[in-house]
C-alpha cells in the first residue's frame, strides 16, 4: 500500500505547538480576561476604587460607587459571553467552509439575526426574551444558507472571496432592510438601535439568564466538532475515508456556529469581525488543531470584546461608544489583510 493509500490520522498533519507553549498562552490569555473583567466593572461614566469594585463583588451596595459597580457586573458577564460565543462561531466557520474570512458579521448572518427580531418585534408583537433568540436563529439559519447558495454559484464552487463578497452585499441589504423597518417606528427607534450597531449596554440578569441554555447548547455542538474538524481540514475526500460522515459533521458544527450567532445577535446586536480577528490571532498562538484552537477562540473572544467594551466607556467618557462599532473599527483593517494575502484560496 503506497502512503497516499494510507488512512492518516487527522491530528498527525496539523501544525503542533509544545503543550508547554499552550498552556502558557492559555494561562495568559485567562489572567488577561479576568483583568480586563475587572477593568469593566471599575470604568465607566463613573470611575470607582478598586475598594469598591471588590466590596460590590462581595455584595455590598451601601455606596453609590458599589451600586455603579453592582450594575456592571451583569454588563461585563453579557460581554465575555456574547463575545466567547462569537469567537467560536468564527473559528467553527472558517473550520466548516475550509475559509479563512468566514466570520458570522462577514457572511451576513449576524444581520440576518437582526432583521429577523426587529420584524417581529415591528410587526408580529414580539416580545418575549425566548422569542428573540428563537427568531434571531432562525434568520441566522436562513441567512446563512442563502449566502452559502449564492457564494457557491459559477464555476469554482463557494471559494473563499466569494462567499465573502456575497455574505458582504447580502449584509448591506439586510442592513438596508433593518433601517426600513426602524425608520417608521419613531415609538421604538430606541430599542431597534442595539439590533442596527451592537452593543451589551443595559444587560441585565434576566438576559444572561435567558440566553444562556441556548449557548451552552451551542458551545456543546461547537466542542464536540473539534477532532471532526480537523478531519474535515483534510479535505472532503480524505475526511471520508477517515470514517467522518462529512455532510454530518459539517450540517451539525454549522448548526452549533448558527445557534451562538443567534442567541449572542439577540441580546447584544450585529456584532462584528470578532469571530475572523479572534480565531486568526488564536492560530499563531496554539495552532490549527480544533482541540485547542476552539476554546482558545472563545476565550479570545471573550477578551477582545470584553476590552472593546472598556475602551468604549474610557474615550468618550461620561458617553460611551458601542462596542460594534470599536469591533469594526479593529476588524476592517485585519480583514483587508487577509484579502490581500496571496494564499486566501482555503485553509
Amino acid at each position: 500500500m503506497s502512503v497516499t493509500d494510507t488512512p492518516v490520522a487527522p491530528d498527525a498533519v496539523l501544525v503542533r505547538r509544545p503543550a508547554r507553549v499552550r498552556v502558557l498562552w492559555l494561562l495568559v490569555l485567562a489572567a488577561v480576561l479576568i483583568a480586563v473583567m475587572t477593568a469593566s466593572l471599575a470604568f465607566g461614566s463613573r470611575a470607582v476604587a478598586w475598594s469598591d469594585v471588590w466590596a460590590a463583588l462581595g455584595g455590598a451596595e451601601a455606596t453609590l460607587e458599589e451600586a455603579a459597580v453592582a450594575k456592571r457586573i451583569p454588563r461585563a458577564l453579557l460581554a465575555v459571553v456574547v463575545g466567547a460565543a462569537l469567537g467560536l462561531s468564527g473559528a467553527v466557520m472558517q473550520g466548516v467552509t475550509r475559509n479563512p474570512l468566514a466570520d458570522p458579521g462577514i457572511l451576513g448572518v449576524n444581520m440576518g439575526a437582526s432583521l429577523a427580531v426587529v420584524t417581529g418585534i415591528a410587526h408580529f408583537g414580539l416580545a418575549s426574551a425566548s422569542g428573540y433568540i428563537w427568531t434571531a436563529m432562525l434568520g441566522a439559519a436562513l441567512t446563512a444558507a442563502f449566502v452559502y447558495s449564492v457564494g457557491s454559484l459559477g464555476r469554482g464552487g463557494p471559494t473563499p472571496l466569494k462567499l465573502a463578497l456575497a455574505g458582504a452585499a447580502i449584509s448591506a441589504a439586510l442592513a438596508s432592510l433593518v433601517s426600513a423597518v426602524v425608520l417608521p417606528r419613531n415609538d421604538i427607534s430606541d430599542t431597534f438601535r442595539l439590533w442596527q450597531i451592537g452593543g451589551v449596554g443595559g444587560a441585565s440578569y434576566d438576559q444572561l439568564g435567558s440566553v444562556l441554555p441556548f449557548l451552552g447548547a451551542g458551545f456543546v455542538i461547537c466542542l464536540a466538532a473539534a477532532r471532526a474538524l480537523n478531519s474535515l481540514a483534510l479535505g472532503d475526500d480524505l475526511a471520508a475515508g477517515l470514517g467522518e460522515r462529512v455532510a454530518l459533521v459539517r450540517a451539525g458544527a454549522a448548526l452549533g456556529a448558527v445557534v451562538l450567532c443567534g442567541a449572542s445577535t439577540a441580546v447584544a446586536g450585529p456584532i462584528v469581525f470578532v469571530g475572523l480577528v479572534v480565531p486568526h490571532t488564536c492560530r499563531l498562538l496554539v495552532g490549527v488543531d480544533h482541540r485547542w484552537l476552539l476554546p482558545f477562540s472563545a476565550l479570545g473572544g471573550a477578551t477582545l470584546l470584553t476590552a472593546a467594551d472598556v475602551l468604549g466607556r474610557i474615550v468618550a467618557r461620561p458617553a460611551e461608544v458601542d462596542v460594534g462599532i470599536l469591533t469594526a473599527i479593529i476588524g476592517a483593517p485585519f480583514f483587508i489583510h487577509i484579502v490581500r494575502r496571496q494564499k486566501v484560496r482555503s485553509l
